[in-house]
């Protein structure tokens, strides 16, 4: 292979230690000693460095934490096997970092890992992984594909394999190796946050796809090429349920016969393995009660058994923690049943601690470790990892930006975004016709960010980030203006849908804001944002025609739109290049996109998976010559007269309605700096579900939302107490609450219930003041008509 990341083994490993074997008792070795003589003996196998590997390195090849808490010379010191960047973790602490940093720091991790190493112990390169899911989206200036559900609905699996090829050149071209990628999950209830993650409701068609994408990844096995170069290790994920949770709940429970939930939700799984795929990562979720992560009937019985994987498991964001009677940093019970690598971002030195005791105490058998770590190390064989010495930035494709976000690159994700658009609707309007003038509103008609989706630079994509975070990208209206100008008409942007002058047809595009897993669950499948509907209806009011262009992560009931518009377009998430989406309104490519998911008749949003309750079924699409129309669609959708302001704060997202500002500066779902106020994602159930909220002195935090009447009641917890005044105001007279927030400090996390008892009135706006510098953490924040009349309580 081409691929070389592996120092010169033989320069730290004499082939005699390696047949001899060493302690498995050994200390952690000092930083700074001084490499052993070289030796021109051949690279040795996976079993023979095992044999020469000490405990604490083996134990150290399975924790896998995050570039964001350790440092190269924690690499150094403990020789991790894995790192990982999650989602909102970038290269010294800026998750928007130049893609340099990316390179930069990937040869500092391998420099680190391939250090010699005294007593002819193997030093061993450690693999970086990314959640490059829909492209290397996490680093400015890459290709942004579609997300999964838009290529479900494009149902095209070259085009898939091109992407994925695409996408490892250019993770290749920052250093890292391996991708948490394809998602492979079969989605049922499309209220599940990461409906987007999955191609499709229909396990074949998953199946089919999923397998493209490992193939685009990774190469074909047997072939040239296979994990070389310009390939990067894959992962099917996650294994297995993940898209059958119990209302549509990230994280839940799938409750069922178990070979029926394996029939649809394990269905993908053989292809994947059948097309190599290097890695599958345990899912979050439980079957019938059980954590996956735990779980060794099927991580050990049917996924190694039945299904024959013999590669990589590895675990999620501190998915071993969930296990019954575990915590992120003690957990044998996850390696028991069949884990083979522990994501543990932030925990890893208790982690690395407590399983090499368990080892030595018998808790865990050696040869299960022995087990786990020899699958790691044949991962690296298999991407050429013992080939030679050459760091990431002297590989055959490390620091070549000319292929970083290449126009070829962004030409396949323009054929993806066109190919994926779906024709629900058309009274004869499109394709545009030529000449035509041409207004272009709604606030996500000019907002790559919006059309990205979640993990698109960061996490959650959206908030702050703006057309700069996505060079060389194209928005939606870019794309209608260069193609309205082709072919001899006009487009101009009015967001509002005030540009003046009466168009020949107005494309109003609109849609979800960006959302990631958890962050993205709803109760049902009504779509409350009213801004494009208020534009579709006042341009049709002026008998103006409409076209819909309608951005989502999942079908959702959209029936007022339907009605108000001449032609409705599902164009889901098309990525960083909208001139896709404008290739089918003018008619430059086909309408050939087909539904991947059944589409709601109805806002309730229960599981719709089938025909029945379907306004459209899966496979529906119009061409662009169609004749058929749509009638008229009931409107009705109790969902939208319920209360839906009861949560203000809730798993990492404010509330529809809900605004968080520090005096003039808006905090986009209670996170950014402003007016010194700083809020950052931290983790107390789930990723980054809490904030830590640091004032300055002086500094003012308001939140406001639907007034209910109702109390207000917090989940918080303080660490240090308030040096000064600290108080809170919902309109009327400040109330006090540094003493009690001095009681709770250091106990944990409360319930702080703020009622009209203490506040003289409970409305829709709360400010929190504080005259020093201070911290507090919440995790939620709700309205409570149960206590609304009682007393405030802390």
């Amino acid at each position: 292979m081409t691929r070389k990341i592996f120092g010169q083994l033989a320069a730290s490993v004499g082939f005699a230690v390696l047949l001899a074997g060493c302690s498995t008792t050994a200390p952690l070795q000092p930083m700074g000693t001084p490499p052993v003589a070289q030796s021109e003996a051949a690279p040795p196998s996976p079993e023979q460095l095992l044999a020469a590997m000490s405990l604490e390195r083996k134990v150290a090849q399975i924790v896998m934490p995050d570039i964001g808490s350790i440092t190269p010379a924690d690499v150094r010191r403990y020789r991790f096997g894995t790192i990982l960047n999650g989602g909102n973790s970038g290269p010294y602490g800026d998750d928007k970092a130049p893609a340099a940093d990316w390179l930069k720091l990937a040869d500092e991790f391998w420099e680190a890992s391939t250090a010699p190493l005294p007593g002819g112990e193997p030093a061993v390169p450690a693999l970086w992984a990314t959640d490059a899911v829909h492209g290397h989206a996490n680093v400015i200036g890459a290709t942004v594909f579609p997300h999964n559900i838009a290529l479900g609905a494009a149902g095209d699996a070259d085009l898939i394999r091109r992407i994925g090829a695409a996408t490892a050149v250019e993770i290749a071209v920052t250093g890292i190796d391996w991708t948490f990628a394809p998602t492979i999950a079969v989605a049922r209830d499309d209220r599940w946050g990461r409906t987007y993650e999955s191609y499709s409701e229909d396990p074949q068609l998953v199946a089919r796809l999923g397998a493209a994408m490992v193939e685009g990844l990774q190469g074909r096995p047997g072939e040239p090429g296979f994990l070389g170069a310009d390939k990067v290790a894959a992962t099917a994920k996650h294994f297995f349920g993940d898209g059958g949770t119990a209302q549509g709940v990230d994280q839940g429970d799938v409750n069922g016969d178990l070979a029926e939930l394996m029939a649809i939700h394990a269905a993908p799984y053989p292809a994947a393995i059948e097309a190599g795929v290097a890695s599958v990562m345990a899912s979050f979720n439980s079957i019938n009660g059980t954590k996956m992560h735990g779980n060794a009937p099927l991580l050990t019985g049917e996924l190694r058994g039945r299904l024959g994987f013999d590669g990589v498991v590895v675990g999620d964001w501190n998915g071993h923690g969930q296990v019954a009677g575990c915590t992120n940093s003690d957990c044998p019970q996850a390696l028991l049943a069949g884990l083979d690598v522990y994501m543990v971002p932030e925990d890893w030195k208790a982690l690395h601690a407590s399983l090499v005791k368990q080892v030595r105490n018998g808790t865990i058998p050696m040869q299960r470790l022995d087990e786990a770590v020899l699958r790691v190390l044949r991962l690296k064989r298999q991407l050429g990892t013992f080939d030679g010495q050459v760091k990431p930035s002297d590989r055959a494709y490390g620091g070549r930006w000319d292929l970083l976000g290449s126009p070829e690159h962004r030409a396949i994700a323009r054929e993806a975004a066109a190919k994926s658009q779906v024709l629900l609707k058309n009274h004869g309007v499109l394709p545009l016709k030529p000449g035509a003038r041409i207004e272009v509103a709604g606030s996500a008609a000019d907002n790559i960010a919006q059309q990205a989706g979640g993990w698109s630079v960061t996490w959650q994509g959206g908030g702050d980030l703006t057309a700069a975070d996505f060079p060389g990208a194209t928005s939606i209206f870019d794309g209608i203006a260069a193609a309205a100008k082709a072919a001899g008409g006009q487009a101009v942007l009015a967001k509002d849908g005030q540009a003046g002058g009466k168009p020949d047809v107005a494309i109003v595009v609109f849609g979800e804001e960006p959302y990631a897993e958890f962050v993205g669950d709803r109760k049902d499948l009504a779509f409350r944002d009213e801004e494009g509907l208020a534009l579709l209806k006042a341009y049709r009011a002026q008998g103006i025609p409409t076209v819909a262009v309608f951005l989502s992560g999942r079908p959702l009931w959209m029936n007022r739109e339907l009605n108000a518009a001449e032609a409705f377009v599902a164009a889901w998430l098309p990525g960083s290049e909208g001139a896709g989406v404008a290739d089918v309104l003018f008619g430059q490519h086909p309408a050939t996109g087909r539904l991947s998911f059944s589409w709601p008749a109805s806002c309730e949003g229960a599981p719709l998976n089938g025909p029945e309750g379907a306004l459209f079924p899966l496979g529906y699409g119009l061409d662009l010559g169609a004749a058929a129309r749509l009638a008229p669609l009931d409107e009705t959708c109790n969902a939208l007269t319920a209360d839906n302001g009861a949560a203000w704060f809730a798993a990492g997202r404010l509330g529809v309605q809900v605004q968080a500002v520090a005096d003039n500066a808006v905090l986009p779902d209670l996170r950014g700096t402003g007016n010194g106020i700083t809020a950052s994602g931290i983790d107390r159930k789930a990723q980054e579900d809490a904030r830590r909220i640091a004032f300055a002195r002086g500094a003012k935090l308001t939140l406001t939302g639907p007034d209910s009447g109702a109390a207000w009641r917090i989940a918080y917890q303080v660490s240090a107490r308030p040096t000064a005044s600290v108080t809170v105001t919902a309109g009327g007279k400040p109330f006090d609450i540094t003493q009690p927030l001095s009681v709770a400090e250091g106990k944990g996390w409360r319930a702080m219930v703020l009622s009209a008892a203490c506040l003289g009135e409970a409305g829709g706006r709360l400010t929190f003041a504080s005259e020093d510098a201070f911290v507090i953490q919440i995790s939620e924040i709700s309205r409570d008509s149960a206590a609304e009349a009682t007393e405030c309580s802390f």
